[in-house]
């Protein structure tokens, strides 16, 4: 972590494009936040969006806008100018996106839909990319050229598994936020407790450990957070997810509740069907390739529940 905090200070120097390599919910979008704030462009806008909302269909629009000579609806470039557009699981964009994207960045420029005067790029373009992709970007359909232009600058962001360390700074500082945020009634964490956490896997990293102590402090009881109480929401893996569906979902912003609620349904849907990736695709409606990049990009690893292509 002492590590990522120097590559922070010395790549938010550089205004070039840069990709942010990480699994799901390990803080690649905090970093992203982190590297704007510590730029020169920290007083411009930071705009984040998902490579899954922006489909095939209207991609040019959702990136580029579009002019129609009467009203002009700007796209994500446009509403990032000046600052930094962050997209999220770059193996996630469609075809059609990807090649926008690399066009813009190698360019340096852009044009609305309707509108053929170019507009210079004045914002920079930061992606994150699950280690898998990274490693392998033709089975994800990564566009080589795509990977490229964003990885002038590379930055690994560590799961919480590689500094479990750190776990009780962390749940000082997700109690201290939601006491302050969400009105609840303070709560600490036992011994025994904290070092049943700091040996957890974590396969949902900081984001489950976050929701795991909302979850407890949302419960209520006694000011200390015991062993047993612990267990109750760390097994099985998934039990984190399920409750928030239930709880507080409508609080949360959008791109994060629809993460939260595809991981919990695409694993509830994966257990049902065995493990088996070919039925769970039939299942649920989606093509297989696709699927496997899903469930990689949400931390849900069909390998590692037992299952099969099949």
């Amino acid at each position: 972590m002492q590590s990522l905090r120097q590559q922070l200070d010395r790549v938010a120097a550089r205004d070039i494009a840069a990709a942010l390599i990480g699994e799901s919910g390990a803080g690649r979008e905090v970093c992203a936040r982190a590297l704007h704030a510590l730029s020169m462009r920290h007083g411009e806008p930071f705009v984040a969006v998902g490579a899954v909302a922006i489909p095939a269909e209207n991609a040019a629009a959702l990136l580029l806008g579009v002019d129609t000579g009467g009203s002009v609806e700007p796209g994500y470039l446009e509403k990032a100018a000046g600052g930094t557009l962050f997209v999220g699981n770059i193996q996630d964009l469609c075809a059609e996106g990807q090649s926008i994207l690399q066009g813009v960045i190698e360019q340096r420029g852009y044009a609305r839909l309707g509108h053929a005067q170019t507009t210079p790029l004045d914002l920079r373009v930061l992606a994150s990319i699950h280690p898998e992709a990274s490693a392998n970007p033709a089975q994800f359909g990564i566009r080589p050229e795509l990977v490229a232009a964003l990885t002038q600058e590379v930055l690994r962001v560590p799961t919480l598994r590689e500094h479990a360390e750190d776990v009780p700074e962390l749940l000082q500082l997700q109690v201290d936020r939601l006491v302050d945020t969400r009105g609840y009634a303070f709560r600490r964490f036992g011994v025994a407790a904290q070092n049943r956490m700091r040996h957890y896997p974590w396969p949902g990293n900081v984001r489950e450990l976050a929701n795991l102590v909302d979850g407890l402090l949302a419960a209520g009881g006694e000011e200390e957070v015991g062993l047993t109480e612990l267990e109750a929401f760390l097994s099985p893996v998934d039990s984190v997810d399920s409750p928030l569906i239930e709880r507080d979902l409508l609080s949360m912003p959008l791109r994060e509740a629809r993460e939260h609620f595809e991981r919990a349904y695409l694993t509830e849907q994966l257990s049902l069907c065995g493990g088996k990736v070919g039925q769970l695709a039939k299942r649920v409606g989606m093509e297989r390739t696709h699927l496997y990049r899903k469930l990689r990009s949400l931390g849900v690893n069909f390998r590692q529940s037992g299952g099969s292509d099949n």
